[in-house]
């Protein structure tokens, strides 16, 4: 809170009586910028970890449109720039952008994380399991994700999969409308999320359709099915195995992809 704090106490001073509004005058890094008012500059800086993947010019050539806009400053939104005619917290546009990484994960940031947008893009493909994980390896996890939901090469979040077909989706609102139409339709064999868990056999651990959809959540499920494998099993080959098939044959099958992946995973994927 002290940075948020500082950054407002800072806002204000530019713009307590001031003639014209304080504006961006530079990006110095997604949690820092500079302000600007009748010649008066001020450094102000976002609550959050920047996220810097990709290097910082990517980030300057996406912040480029936002030096010079004008910005304002609450106590509930801290600062703002103006969106579509609207207003807009500069802290919550830099998270779903993916420039920002706040201290709670919230559906914006697990959203930017896992889709790989701004600065995530570029993260390694165990890096949205490292920040998500509760108590397997996020390797394994990120090992058994793409086998589960590979799309261009990274697990991807709003993935349907319906009697072995695969649905990949732009949003997890469009993914959460088929999934309501499949239940609607009275379905339940289907699997769903970055883990590809099974509606049918473990609804019972997600609040809800929407839940489930969540990054964290959904490999919060899977890291309790692989547990309670690896309880029955006493076998992390056997436990990984089993997410997909008790079948000798087509565990077996999966389990030689999971380690192809994790071989790339290791080698820096």
């Amino acid at each position: 809170m002290v940075k948020r704090s500082l950054a407002f106490l800072a806002m204000s001073a530019l713009v307590a009586g001031a003639v014209h509004a304080a504006s961006i005058a530079q990006f110095i890094s997604p949690d820092s910028l500079v302000l600007a008012s009748q010649g008066a500059r001020e450094l102000a800086s976002l609550d959050g970890k920047p996220v810097l993947y990709c290097g910082l010019a990517p980030f300057n050539a996406w912040a480029s449109p936002l030096v010079g806009q004008g910005v304002r400053s609450t106590p509930a939104q801290g600062m703002t720039v103006s969106v579509d005619a609207r207003d807009v917290s500069l802290a919550s546009l830099m998270v779903r952008s993916g420039w920002l990484q706040p201290d709670e994960l919230d559906d914006d940031v697990q959203a930017a994380i896992a889709e790989g947008r701004g600065g995530w893009a570029c993260a390694k493909a165990e890096t949205p399991f490292v920040l998500m994980h509760a108590s397997v390896d996020p390797k394994v996890l990120a090992g058994i994700a793409l086998n589960e939901s590979a799309y261009n090469g990274r697990a991807w979040p709003w993935t349907l999969n319906v009697a072995g077909r695969g649905f990949f989706f732009r949003s997890r609102d469009d993914a959460y409308g088929a999934m309501r139409a499949l239940i609607a339709a009275g379905r339940d064999d289907f699997d769903v999320g970055i883990m590809q868990v099974n509606w049918r056999y473990h609804r019972q651990r997600f609040a809800s359709p929407w839940d489930a959809l969540a990054p964290a959540t959904n490999i919060h499920v899977a890291e309790a099915i692989l547990n309670e494998n690896y309880s029955r099993t006493h076998s992390i080959a056997k436990a990984i195995a089993y997410y997909h098939s008790a079948n000798p044959v087509p565990g077996g099958a999966y389990l030689a992809r999971f380690v192809r992946n994790l071989n790339q995973i290791q080698a820096g994927l």
